[in-house]
């Protein structure tokens, strides 16, 4: 194990903005080759056939199970198991709910007669084929007692509370100055509340899991985007040591924030596999993706924004309204760029929370921020509009270099630079001045913009690099890549700091029995697993190097520390060199091994860290149907170093894409008889599709910031969809001069006010 001390090496140099290579793995996929959770034909597994689960899930909201007719289910072809709340093995109790870690918490599953949500399963089948399975689980009868049931936001709003803490661990008020007395004296206000609806994950690939029991322990594969915390949880829930417990998940078919926690597949596979002493395996079905997991919540949101006729902010307010399980504690962050986005010396914020008998609500992507920034950006449009100032203008006139809550300057801020430089690029010029005066025939053309936060973290991770005798690095780590190009970064990191091509670089992950990460989330993947492999990196150069200046054998032999380097594959100084397979092989037969780690404790102190970027929207409206299609969006990012810009381009494109979903169809409606989401399938819950999509353009500054962690990169997986909607929205007011503050804005909003336009002469 190699122990080096770097000092004195040449620090290896990442580049500013990093080639935009293929993805590693990209080939893999194409072709059928990455496997996934309920894939279970990996290299990793060969054993037997799984049996195939089929959870039944509870068809009320809130109440108890008083019986269940199973008979038939037990008896019918091919089916091994059928557990229930009756028969399920001991499991902890739920929680605790004020865990450091909340996807590491006990969750039982059958653990009593209790219903909780709609969803909730009552039973779970376990036979030789999944149609079997299916089959038995629809011919079980569940009688209820059923209770009344509180699932409908809007009229509960007035019994919401304050808790503790929110996701983040901020308080969930704040407050600068004093925000309603500016706001009474302030020269111009505006007054408003948006609202936005639930929405939920939709990702392509379902949660599902494979669990092996071999003696005492269990390896279940599945798709996590945090395999350290999911193992935790799965340990902490069948009362066992965590060293028995192995989570795997190689290749994830899309996160979002909805595979942070882990859920009944994984602890229903476990229990069956070990009673039945057989692999089980289990997926949900697309319509209970809608409710056996997460979601995002609604929200309501009150903004106060007062102003001088110049458009310097005075006093800003932003109150939200949010729902959480009645047995959670987790609250969206909604008014959290309204701390820290505009310069203002009052500045309030106020979450409170409603628990509800619905499922619960939890991360999706860039929780708070995106949903937050849809009430900020358009309420500072609104206060644009009514001091007849420019948008970026108003918002170049509140930039600020300070964190203007916690009072502590940011790292690094390019948000003028991205509202100059991607006005410039959009022709933002050419914006009507006059909302509704752009007119093609039938369709009204308008112009909208918003910017772009998202709040920085770094994380806990650690990393392993092997260098083979024969040249080859192998990193492993227990990251994830949830289809954001992690694989690929970090092949590129190892391969740059240890200067050789990407093809001698293997990069394994997903797998407990590797060093311990954070996981991906919250945009803190690329920086906390990166600076972990990068920092590996540099104790494998520094073993290396002095391995080579002590060795008589090597060419570097009594060479100075200092003049050492990293080229070609080669360890080189003063014209000579030596290839690193060649050294490694007379170090360690078995080759070199070095490790690296990085801590959230190393973030600056004192210090607010924050990416940002710009946003712009052009948009049609069809002044007959109230149709609107995006024509162009186009976004200025500054991230700090990028380390991938073909990665990166598609995660922010595809998180402007998402702000276009949320500005114009995408939401979940909950039935109030029921307490079920109505749409619980991709085809009622409406995502853009190819054709919805116009011109998506993805553009960065290029940034220096050191301060963040060792390779100088700031969270962007999530900055795309942050403002994205607000300026969409923007844009269908400059296109009308209708403000529609319920999202998403469909043409039912903008119907009953176009009849006028509709008749004008064209």
């Amino acid at each position: 194990m190699a122990d080096g001390d770097p000092k004195g090496l040449h620090e290896p140099q990442l580049a500013p903005i990093g080639p935009g290579i293929d993805r590693v793995d990209g080939r893999l996929k194409v072709t059928g080759h990455a496997t996934y959770a309920y894939e279970y034909g990996s290299d990793e597994y060969h054993g037997p056939e799984p049996l195939v689960g089929f959870i039944v899930p509870a068809t009320i909201a809130r109440g108890r199970i008083v019986s269940i007719d199973s008979h038939a289910a037990e008896t019918a072809p091919g089916v091994r198991l059928v557990l229930t709340h009756a028969n399920a093995p001991p499991q902890a109790p739920w929680g605790p709910l004020d865990a450091e870690d909340r996807f590491a918490r006990a969750q039982p599953v059958l653990g009593n007669d209790l219903v909780r949500e709609y969803g909730d399963p009552v039973a779970f089948v376990v036979a030789d084929t999944f149609e079997q399975a299916r089959a038995a689980a629809l011919s079980i009868a569940v009688t209820y007692d059923r209770e009344p049931i509180e699932v409908d936001l809007p009229p509960s709003v007035s019994d919401a509370k304050l808790l503790g803490k929110m996701d983040g661990g901020e308080k969930p008020q704040s407050a600068v100055g004093d925000a309603a007395a500016a706001f009474a004296r302030a020269p111009v206000r505006i007054d408003v509340r948006y609202d936005t609806p639930y929405q939920n994950h939709a990702q392509m690939e379902p949660h599902a899991s494979l669990a092996v029991w071999d003696g005492p322990r269990v390896t279940i594969w599945c798709s996590s985007q945090m395999v350290d915390s999911h193992r935790a949880g799965v340990a902490a829930t069948l009362q066992m040591s965590k060293s028995n417990v192995r989570t795997v998940s190689r290749y994830i078919g899309g996160g979002f924030g909805g595979k942070l926690p882990y859920f009944s597949d994984q602890i229903l596979a476990a229990l069956a596999a070990k009673q039945l002493g057989k692999p089980v395996k289990v997926a949900l079905t697309r319509q209970q993706m809608f409710h056996l997991t997460t979601h995002r919540t609604q929200t309501f949101q009150h903004l106060q924004v007062g102003a001088a006729r110049d458009g310097a902010l005075q006093s800003l307010s932003h109150d939200a309204f949010v729902q959480t399980a009645r047995y959670d504690n987790f609250v969206e962050n909604v008014a959290q760029p309204t701390r820290g986005l505009y310069a203002c010396p009052n500045i309030s914020t106020l979450h409170k929370v409603v628990k509800l008998d619905l499922p619960r609500s939890d991360s999706m992507r860039a929780p708070g921020d995106a949903v937050g920034s849809i009430g900020l950006e358009c309420a500072l449009d609104e206060l644009a509009a009514a001091i007849d100032m420019d948008p970026v203008k108003l918002r170049l006139r509140n930039d600020t270099m300070v964190d203007p809550t916690r009072h502590e300057p940011y790292t690094s801020r390019k948000l003028a630079e991205c509202l100059t430089e991607g006005a410039a690029r959009f022709g933002w010029d050419k914006r009507p001045t006059r909302p509704g005066t752009l007119r093609e025939g039938e369709w009204l053309t308008g112009y909208g913009m918003a910017s772009a936060f998202r709040g920085n973290m770094l994380r806990n991770a650690s990393a392993q690099i092997t260098l083979a005798p024969d040249g080859h690095l192998t990193v492993r780590l227990a990251m994830t890549d949830i289809g954001t190009g992690s694989y690929t970064i970090l092949t590129q990191i190892a391969a740059e700091s240890m200067g050789v091509d990407p093809s001698q670089v293997t990069v394994l992950m997903g797998d407990t029995d590797f060093p311990p990460t954070a996981g991906s989330g919250g945009s803190f993947g690329a920086e906390t697993s990166g600076s972990a492999v990068f920092r590996a990196c540099e104790s494998l150069r520094a073993a290396l190097a002095q391995a080579a200046v002590a060795d008589s054998a090597s060419p570097l032999h009594g060479a100075a520390i200092e003049t050492i380097s990293f080229e070609g594959g080669r360890i080189v100084a003063g014209g000579q060199g030596e290839m690193l397979g060649a050294l490694a092989g007379r170090m360690s037969p078995g080759g070199v091994v070095a490790k690296g780690q990085v801590s959230k404790t190393e973030a600056p102190k004192g210090k607010t860290e924050a990416s940002f970027g710009a946003h712009f929207a052009e948009v049609a409206v069809n002044a007959i149907t109230g149709e609107v299609r995006m024509r162009r969006m186009l976004g200025v990012f500054a991230v700090g170093r990028v380390l991938n810009a073909k990665t990166l381009s598609s995660q922010l494109m595809g998180g402007m894409i998402w702000g276009l979903s949320s500005a114009l169809t995408e939401e979940n409606v909950v039935d109030t008889r029921f307490g079920d989401f109505a749409n619980h399938d991709l085809a009622n819950y409406h995502v853009p599709i190819q054709a919805d999509v116009g011109s998506v353009e993805v553009h960065f500054l290029q940034e220096q910031d050191p301060e963040v962690n060792p390779i100088g990169v700031k969270g962007g997986g999530e900055l795309g969809i942050c403002g994205s909607a607000a300026a969409i929205g923007n844009a269908v007011y400059n296109a009308t001069g209708i403000r529609v503050r319920s999202f998403p804005i469909s043409p039912d909003k903008l119907l009953p006010h176009l009849p006028a336009l509709s008749f004008v002469r064209v």
